[in-house]
């Protein structure tokens, strides 16, 4: 290549990627932390959003897990009671929504079928409608847990950082 070409052409191509390079940036996926503050909606529970790269499908505290029919198909009714972050108060609230699919789930007791319901919820900023499965999560830290289906649309998890976002999603994310 002559010596003028590259005097030419490449303060030019590194100029071009240089004024690229925030473009770049304000195009990649946000990094969240592995856990976050979330809404369950339309209950208006905020709650902490576990972020598990490990688990492929969400999944959300449910007790009183009962399936029943409806039009011919099949639906679950649960009711979901969790300390409000926001008003430190129990909040308890009955869902009905329609069974999306049995979630097989095998761990070292053995395993267990799931119902798998879409449910909104909001968490950085991004109201979503998920699929979780359900289960009584009353014994464990997170009533929330967000799998990769979840994640995919969200960002990347930084595992050193916690509570990076707000879950407000009332500036007109829909």
């Amino acid at each position: 290549m002559p010596s003028t070409f590259k005097n030419l052409f490449l303060p030019a191509l590194l100029a071009g990627v240089t004024a690229l390079s925030p473009l770049a940036h304000a195009e990649s996926p946000r990094n969240l932390g592995w856990i976050e503050h979330g809404v369950i909606e339309p209950a208006d529970m905020t709650v902490k959003f576990k972020l598990d790269t490990g688990a492929l499908t969400s999944s959300m505290h449910a007790e009183d897990i009962e399936r029943f029919e409806r039009d011919g198909r099949q639906w679950v009714r649960f009711k979901v009671t969790l300390e409000d972050l926001k008003s430190d108060s129990l909040i308890s609230e009955t869902f009905e929504r329609p069974l999306e699919r049995d979630l097989r789930v095998r761990g070292a007791g053995g395993s267990e079928q799931r119902p798998v319901v879409r449910m909104d919820v909001c968490v950085a900023g991004e109201r979503l409608n998920e699929e979780f499965s359900l289960r009584d999560r009353s014994n464990m830290h997170y009533p929330v847990l967000l799998g990769r289906r979840t994640l995919d649309r969200l960002g990347n998890v930084d595992s050193s950082r916690t509570f990076t976002t707000s879950p407000d999603c009332t500036t007109g994310n829909a």
